[in-house]
């Protein structure tokens, strides 16, 4: 049903869906919505999912299927993506069945606002485990999500950053979080535990604050100041900055007029400076 759901979506929009697809990385938000499967167990039965999605845009005829989790009887589909062979999938992880499922039927993989030297590691673990399930480099590309604070100058983007963070704080209260499930909300915060900033911008400590709960490891500086640090993440290789702010509406309207474009722009310039392969 999500097949076909997808499928007519991506002809209505003239082929401009993608779908990220999210496991789930903690028994108890599982357990809110009724699924009280453990992890490894989840990602066996993303596997499965995908396996079966795919084939609903791909396969002209109907087919059968029966695993673990699923079973189907001429299943088939009268609508195709307008996207071929199949709609882009996103996905994420820092386990090792994430890579190794996500790396197996992803078309981005997606990547928590980590330190550069962590995001180059993981890039390369992920493409090891594509290679292990026959995939070529290029069929796999990288998403990384930060939060971006900016100001017009480095002193105010600070000040603006500690404001934050106090909201954050207070909005907590005494409450001690406990040590997150998810692999990758583990990772950010013994990130934030180790030091309160990176590779000279990405700060932590709203990440720590919060468990590594979402993406909130954030860049602070001027708009050119924070353009440079994300084009140093697609000088890693990663093709796709999710990037969201604190205050909604008002920071969409400063990222695009302020920072979207000095990003493109930077990219552009390095990808006609790269040779050519």
């Amino acid at each position: 049903l999500a097949a076909r759901k997808a499928a007519t979506l991506d002809r209505i929009s003239g082929g401009r869906v993608s779908l990220h697809i999210i496991t789930g990385g903690s028994d108890l938000d599982q357990g809110r919505d009724g699924d009280f499967v453990d992890h490894d167990t989840r990602y066996r039965r993303t596997d499965e999912y995908l396996t079966v999605m795919r084939r609903m845009w791909t396969e002209e005829r109907p087919f059968d299927h029966a695993g673990e989790f699923y079973r189907v009887i001429k299943a088939a589909s009268d609508v195709k993506p307008l996207q071929r062979p199949s709609i882009p999938l996103y996905f994420g992880g820092a386990s090792e069945a994430a890579h190794r499922i996500g790396a197996r039927h992803c078309d981005v993989y997606m990547l928590w606002g980590e330190p550069l030297a962590a995001i180059r590691e993981r890039i390369a673990t992920v493409r090891a485990a594509a290679a292990r399930e026959g995939r070529e480099p290029g069929d796999l590309r990288f998403s990384v999500s930060l939060r971006p604070i900016i100001a017009p100058t480095e002193a105010q983007a600070w000040d603006k950053a500690r404001s934050i963070l106090a909201q954050v704080r207070a909005k907590q209260g005494d409450r001690t979080l406990p040590l997150p499930e998810a692999v990758g909300a583990r990772r950010l915060v013994d990130f934030a535990a180790q030091a309160e900033v990176y590779d000279e911008r990405l700060w932590t400590p709203i990440a720590g604050a919060v468990g590594g709960a979402g993406n909130t490891t954030a860049l602070v500086g001027t708009p050119e100041q924070v353009a440079e640090s994300l084009l140093a993440y697609h000088d890693l290789g990663v093709t796709t900055l999710l990037i969201r702010g604190f205050d909604p509406l008002a920071d969409a309207a400063e990222f695009g007029r302020e920072l979207i474009p000095l990003v493109r722009a930077g990219a552009a310039r390095r990808d006609r400076s790269r040779p050519a392969a």
